[in-house]
């Protein structure tokens, strides 16, 4: 060690210093944070009834990660807490979609065990009043229609069937299928990379609107589309494979109607971290074009869900923020509940599902909004480290990819880090991590020489030591 120049000294040392520094203000960031808990934060608006919420929860090979549930829940008027379901087998589950019902029970969508249990449930016994199983083992949406029928959104992860996705009809009284749609009938074998034979479009939503026509989010190929039931044609088209800048990998489309029929679709464009509201117009069905009236930004991360209300506030699924939030036109959160953990669907009881409130157009409220009025998210007061990596990036020749890597970090490092640490000091102490790693890599090619001499003598003693042992 002696015969190393003072200069790696120093640089030693100032790595030292700089990974200890880090490491205490991650400790720092890690003490001053909140974790989410089931509550809620803002009430400046009383809801209009109870809302019920789907928190997907996390789990893996039928285990579940401690402080990561899946459950549903209902909070009153007030806030508080009525009643949470962890569903039919504990912990080992996931919960997507929540419909109310006409008679006041839920329609509950819940993959276990390598299927997809559907199930009406009755909160106030909570029991389940009748249960479907589909051997799909990932479906996000299934909506009661005409009475006895579920409209599925069936999402294929049998490699052994390729070109399996779908949505079809399933009738409870015949138990049989009575109607499907087929992807592979309708869209290039290129789209979206080319067919695959596991989660080709990953369609997440399914909706009845209109007449006999239903709305669906295909959410690989970045588009929602209308098919018509009779003829089984796509009437309406928004979004494009790959065009990012209308919509990225989208999540539970709304359809909305202006009072002059304009057909209007709301969306949480969840990889674009954005609420986006577009209006058809420009000409008959089939020829217009699709105008984006409205959009809402700020500190959201991966919404999954968007609901406008007849108030004309927009319920939002804050998804990897693991909350729901009631927002104006303006961008005002005027209701907020932390629901751990990534929630997927909410739904005030008292309008059904999809309450369908008025557009944006007609609210006269068209444009550009920026989400305030919230309780803060992760640590209060710090920037979100896309809009970091974005500032450094714009000011050096490092290139404009590096902020995509940022953004996918945010949505997916929560899935890992510990619930009790923010993602800033989590994504601190990896940093500090792959410095050490980096550091000790260099270390040993630095000094190869040495270690191999040091190896080679180790060896020799022990050589030796075996050797007068006999």
């Amino acid at each position: 060690m002696a015969d190393l120049p003072p200069r790696r000294w120093l640089v030693r040392g100032l790595l030292g210093a700089i990974v200890v520094s880090l490491l205490l203000f991650s400790g720092v960031l890690t003490l001053s944070y909140e974790e989410p808990t089931l509550e809620t934060d803002v009430t400046e608006s009383a809801p209009e009834g109870d809302t019920v919420v789907a928190s997907q929860g996390w789990n893996a090979r039928n285990v579940s990660l401690p402080g990561r549930p899946a459950r549903l829940v209902s909070v009153n008027q007030s806030g508080a807490v009525e009643w949470t379901h962890d569903g039919p087998n504990g912990t080992d589950n996931w919960f997507y979609d929540v419909d109310p019902l006409p008679n006041g029970n839920l329609l509950v969508v819940n993959p276990i065990q390598g299927n997809t249990v559907v199930y009406e449930y009755d909160p106030r016994t909570q029991k389940r009043v009748w249960t479907e199983r589909f051997d799909l083992v990932d479906i996000h949406d299934v909506d009661l229609i005409n009475g006895d029928e579920l409209l599925v959104a069936g999402i294929n992860y049998d490699e052994d069937r390729p070109s399996r996705d779908r949505v079809f009809v399933y009738n409870r009284t015949t138990d049989d299928v009575t109607w499907k749609w087929l992807f592979k009938n309708h869209y290039p074998a290129d789209a979206d990379k080319g067919v695959r034979t596991e989660d080709w479009t990953h369609v997440n939503d399914v909706d009845a609107v209109r007449d006999g026509e239903f709305l669906v989010s295909v959410r690989n190929m970045d588009q929602v589309i209308s098919i018509n039931r009779s003829t089984k044609d796509i009437e309406l088209r928004l979004g494009a494979d790959d065009d990012h800048e209308t919509l990225y990998e989208q999540h539970n489309p709304t359809y909305l109607e202006s009072e002059n029929g304009t057909p209007t679709i709301l969306v949480a464009d969840s990889e674009n971290d954005r609420i986006v509201e577009y209006a058809r117009v420009g000409g008959p069905p089939g020829e217009g074009k699709w105008k984006r009236t409205w959009t809402l930004t700020g500190d959201l991360n991966w919404p999954r869900d968007a609901d406008r209300l007849p108030n004309g506030n927009t319920l939002v699924v804050d998804s990897m923020n693991h909350r729901v939030i009631e927002v104006t036109p303006a961008g005002e959160v005027v209701w907020e509940m932390d629901a751990p953990w990534a929630t997927y669907d909410a739904e005030r009881v008292a309008h059904g599902d999809e309450p369908g409130g008025p557009t944006i157009t007609d609210q006269h409220a068209s444009g550009n909004v920026t989400l305030h009025g919230g309780s803060e998210t992760g640590v209060a007061g710090a920037p979100t480290i896309p809009s970091v990596v974005r500032g450094v990036v714009a000011k050096t020749p490092l290139p404009a990819g590096i902020t995509g890597l940022a953004e996918s970090w945010r949505r997916v490092s929560p899935w890992f880090k510990p619930t009790w640490m923010p993602i800033w000091a989590f994504s601190i102490v990896v940093v500090c991590l792959g410095v050490l790693l980096i550091w000790g890599v260099g270390e040993g090619v630095y000094q190869r020489r040495r270690i191999q001499r040091r190896v080679a003598g180790s060896l020799g003693n022990v050589r030796y030591r075996l050797e007068r042992g006999r």
